[in-house]
């Protein structure tokens, strides 16, 4: 899958192809398709190209159970360091705090809807699901809300594209799934949403719904290339959030939820929240806090944030999550 149309190297003036590599999902082809489409608008040349990540190869065990934090980017971040793609497109939340080493986060184009979405074999919500309803997610930071939320709901892993996990729902496997609003919306698949679940009751997983392009730190061409569509906002949002995940030492797998929006007041509102599952129950504690954008920086705001929830446990119930 690619496309061709003429772009200029600034330094050199000659033709060049932009090179975006993706993984191969449905999902991932989309979302890289309306980042190439943007960059096609801006009279750039584009070439996606297709990268197997460990993630996408190994769907019959949990995310957990296949190396963590990276499963997903692992690939894509050597294909870039290899100079065999020039730029990576991302989901952001499957992109390590922990910054790779001659690679850049050149670019957060403008952000998708957030939220969890809870679709239901019957279009209820999560509320009006039978005592006993089986639910899907491979997500820690999923099932522990739900099962904060409906003690008596049976939450059962699930992996998988969304139309595997689709099928799997309407095959009567379960009585509903969880999956990100943004991804169902980018597929047409918006319809399918039951629920949009939200802060306070549910909070998501950091970054969701952003999209990372990653470039070389020593490519300034390919950076300027992507920069005209950077979101500001979108950007300074998902610094405050990584931040926050960041200084807790807490990957993209931690029980670990948070958002940070534009307020009415024109101020960055980040809240967050960390769950435990303890034999008494689920345990969760929330903290948020508030600054203007022009005068503190998004990641003070995360590392604020972060502070007020070690003030509450955090370290302690990070810890315990990591052990068990």
């Amino acid at each position: 899958m690619s496309s061709t149309v003429l772009l200029h190297s600034a330094a050199e003036g000659i033709p060049q192809t932009l090179r975006i590599g993706t993984r191969g999902s449905i999902l991932a082809r989309t979302q890289t398709e309306w980042v190439a489409g943007k960059l096609r608008a801006l009279g750039h040349s584009v070439a996606v190209e297709i990268i197997t990540t460990t993630g996408d190869t190994r769907t019959d065990v949990a995310v957990a159970g296949i190396g963590g934090d990276g499963v997903f980017v692992r690939e894509l971040e050597r294909a870039l360091i290899e100079h065999r793609i020039d730029v990576a497109v991302h989901s952001l939340k499957d992109l390590p705090t922990a910054e790779t080493p001659g690679l850049d986060l050149a670019c957060v184009p403008r952000r998708a809807v957030p939220f969890d979405a809870l679709v239901g074999r019957d279009g209820q919500p999560l509320a009006a699901l039978p005592n006993g309803a089986i639910v899907g997610t491979s997500s820690v930071r999923r099932t522990l809300q739900i099962r904060l939320l409906r003690p008596d709901i049976v939450v059962r892993g699930l992996r998988g594209n969304v139309d595997t996990r689709l099928r799997k729902l309407e095959a009567g496997e379960y009585d509903g799934i969880v999956l990100a609003a943004a991804g169902l919306q980018r597929l047409g698949l918006g319809q399918r949403i039951s629920e949009l679940l939200q802060p306070d009751a549910f909070y998501p997983a950091i970054s969701q719904g952003a999209l990372a392009l990653q470039t070389r730190s020593d490519d300034p061409q390919t950076r300027a290339a992507v920069a005209p569509i950077d979101d500001p906002a979108t950007h300074s949002a998902v610094l405050a959030e990584r931040a926050c995940l960041g200084a807790l030492a807490g990957g993209c797998l931690a029980p670990i939820g948070g958002i940070a929006l534009v307020n009415a007041a024109g101020m960055l509102e980040l809240g967050c929240c960390i769950l435990e599952d303890r034999a008494g129950g689920v345990r969760r504690i929330v903290a948020s806090a508030e600054s203007d954008p022009a005068l503190v920086s998004a990641s003070s705001l995360g590392l604020t944030v972060a502070a007020r929830l070690r003030d509450q446990g955090a370290d302690r119930m990070l810890d315990h999550a990591r052990h068990s």
